[in-house]
């Protein structure tokens, strides 16, 4: 964990030659005062990549106790830590809207900050659909109407606009409200496992799993993945955070810890006091569990506790697509009018009704299809971060980073290679629908930036020069 350190004078990166050029950085005005603070941030960040062991069960449905826990105790290792401190030192050097998009541009080039843009906020936009889903998932259990037909697409569609319309009121209603989600979500988690202790017999988390029964290492890995990932995700809120070159570093830490063992503790737990078919371990599974471990009030508690997780992960991950259109308007990516903001809630509105469009749209494919097509997107967006990580390092030297990972350039390559690595897997063991989607989607990515700079050659749309507008 020592490359953790979140010291922020470490280690002075060298002067940068006065003939260095920054890219435009977007950031708030007086009018429009940034209200995001480590707290509030933490549980975003928290609401980005997790909101509870939710969604975690399908890793034992296909691999067995064993290979989850594992999975969840090396994945972060490998994975979840190299992501946030790029994200760190990325987000401290590049602090505005726009996160992700900022640096692939500055790396590579205008293409590649748009190519990395429409991924992102494709897998951003697909994720969110999952949310609702997951939430109709645990809800069936108690109302079994919503488990198929009419009941269930009409509860996904008005969970999704009343979501979307709880994120249009701001960024500081939604940062404290996860606050809140994440307490509430998390309880009864700790219950269930407090109460699970006498139950144990460690023997079964050495479980293989069932004799007899295929590994599925397609839903394994795309399980792991889709827990663990986007980390990212929140830089396109940095132009909202308050002393974010400070808050960052410290927020990644606290969140990564906090999220690792929010999934842990539970699946110790559970895998431990509870012997059932390993067919069982679906989406859901853990209300089904707290019943078995202590009663059916506990299964509902789950049950509301998974409601306010979904909240919580719809809100943040709808904040982070919307802010992304609007860093992108700013930097001249997309059309000014992608940046217009409420008068009322300082929010970028055009943003968040065009992300909850796509998400009701995608949101009646099965949830499978939904992780799978996010986390092949996400991949090939992920691949270009590394590779813009790596050339900036190299590139430029003596850019201000107030943090920066202790590492020189060979450790960051490896450091970037092993979660690179495991992209390449996802990608490799996707169904031909999720290569479709994602193919399908990839085209319309390089059309969309033809067509904005042809856009911007007829002026049919005016588009932001990218000046820096100072706090």
């Amino acid at each position: 964990m020592s490359s953790l350190n979140l010291e922020t004078t470490s280690e002075a990166p060298p002067k940068a030659p006065d003939t260095l050029q920054e890219l435009p950085i977007t950031t708030t005005t007086k009018k429009f005062p940034k209200k995001l603070t480590l707290v509030p941030l933490i549980f975003l960040i928290y609401f980005e990549v997790a909101g509870g062991p939710y969604g975690e069960e399908p890793a034992v449905q296909a691999a067995g106790p064993l290979y989850a826990l594992l999975g969840f105790l090396i994945f972060p290792f490998i994975w979840s830590i190299p992501e946030a401190l790029i994200t760190a030192e990325l987000s401290t050097a590049y602090p505005g809207n726009g996160g992700f998009v900022i640096w692939a541009e500055r790396a590579f080039g205008p293409f590649c900050g748009s190519l990395m843009g429409s991924w992102k906020f494709l897998s951003g936009v697909i994720n969110i659909a999952a949310f609702p889903v997951l939430c109709i998932d645990y809800m069936e259990k108690v109302i079994p109407a919503l488990e198929s037909g009419w009941p269930r697409k009409v509860a996904v569609l008005i969970s999704t606009l009343l979501l979307s319309f709880l994120n249009y009121t701001g960024l500081t209603i939604v940062g404290y409200a996860a606050v809140l989600l994440g307490l509430v979500s998390l309880s009864p988690f700790i219950v269930m496992s407090l109460l699970a202790i006498p139950k144990i017999h460690p023997h079964r988390w050495i479980s293989f799993g069932q004799k007899g029964v295929k590994k599925d290492w397609t839903l394994f890995f795309n399980t792991l993945f889709w827990n663990l990932n986007f980390w990212d995700n929140v830089s396109t809120l940095a132009g909202e955070v308050d002393s974010p070159r400070k808050t960052f570093p410290m927020a990644l830490l606290v969140a990564v810890i906090f999220t690792c063992v929010s999934y842990l503790i539970p699946l110790f737990a559970v895998t431990g006091a509870v012997s059932v078919d390993q067919s069982l371990w679906e989406s859901g599974f853990h209300a089904t569990a707290a019943e078995m471990i202590a009663g059916k009030w506990l299964k509902y508690w789950i049950e509301v506790g998974a409601v306010l997780s979904a909240i919580g992960l719809y809100e943040a991950q709808l904040s982070s697509s919307a802010y992304q259109l609007l860093g992108m308007a700013d930097l001249g990516f997309v059309p000014n009018f992608f940046a217009i903001r409420s008068k009322r809630f300082n929010t970028p509105w055009v943003g968040i009704l065009l992300s909850t469009l796509i998400t009701i749209g995608v949101s009646y494919m099965t949830f499978t299809d939904i992780i799978s097509s996010a986390n092949f997107l996400y991949s090939l967006g992920m691949l270009l971060e590394f590779a813009s990580f790596i050339w900036l390092r190299k590139k430029l030297p003596g850019l201000k980073r107030p943090y920066r990972i202790p590492m020189r350039l060979p450790g960051l390559i490896v450091m970037c290679l092993v979660p690179s690595a495991f992209l390449v897997l996802i990608m490799v063991i996707a169904t031909k629908t999720v290569y479709l989607v994602s193919g399908l989607m990839t085209v319309g990515a390089i059309g969309f930036y033809f067509f904005m700079n042809f856009c911007k050659t007829k002026q049919w749309f005016k588009f932001s020069s990218g000046e820096v507008i100072e706090d």
